[in-house]
């Protein structure tokens, strides 16, 4: 089993969001206090909304994709996976089988980083409790960690994404855990670009995953 991940640099801002997030009892609870979360100054001042994530209308999700953190549609309309990524995602996840209003979309980080920069390490770990807490609530069979800064979140800062998936699934607090490449490199390289293929044959063997489970 994969241990839990401690988010780095845990300073005083990320004790108070892992209090908060952890005392939250359902996903409204959860939602209303991270829309208005202040412990990335820099972060809270340039977003327009917090990207809290999306889930199913009803049931159980049956995966969580995680992201890394909203881009500029996103942070304007205040929902993750709608950009271009998005819409490639979306395609994937059609053409897997996998029904994206059955899954939770979420990032590790729910605020746009100004200019699309990767996230900063003391901002992955400020925004830790919440990706936690509603990895807790949703209790989803498996979780996919789209790209690299989604693979460190569940593995370590060391982690070497083409490794890891060739590693295939793990065990990460009794979920199946499937790292892929994130939608962004598979355009960056292309339709016919290795990085897309690993992404849709990723999908869809997760996929068959969960709908075998589905059927026992």
């Amino acid at each position: 089993m994969v241990a839990a991940p401690r988010p780095p640099r845990f300073d005083a801002a990320a004790e108070e969001v892992a209090r908060t997030a952890a005392a939250a009892p359902d996903w409204p609870s959860l939602a209303r206090s991270a829309s208005g979360c202040l412990a990335c100054p820099e972060l809270a001042a340039a977003r327009r909304n917090v990207v809290v994530g999306d889930i199913p209308v009803a049931g159980r999700p049956l995966v969580a994709l995680v992201g890394e953190a909203p881009g500029a549609t996103e942070d304007e309309t205040g929902r993750p996976f709608v950009g271009k990524s998005g819409a490639l995602l979306d395609q994937l996840l059609a053409e897997a089988g996998l029904d994206r209003g059955r899954a939770a979309v979420l990032n590790v980080v729910k605020c746009r980083p100004p200019g699309n920069r990767t996230p900063r390490a003391d901002e992955v770990g400020r925004c830790s409790g919440w990706l936690r807490r509603q990895l807790q609530l949703l209790d989803p069979p498996a979780v996919i960690a789209l790209g690299l800064s989604a693979a460190k979140w569940f593995l370590g800062p060391r982690t070497v994404l083409a490794r890891a998936r060739e590693v295939g699934p793990v065990e990460w607090e009794g979920r199946g855990l499937y790292v892929t490449y994130h939608p962004s490199a598979a355009i960056r390289f292309g339709p016919n670009g290795a990085p897309r293929a690993a992404l849709a044959a990723d999908l869809r063997a997760v996929a068959y995953l969960v709908g075998a489970r589905e059927t026992r």
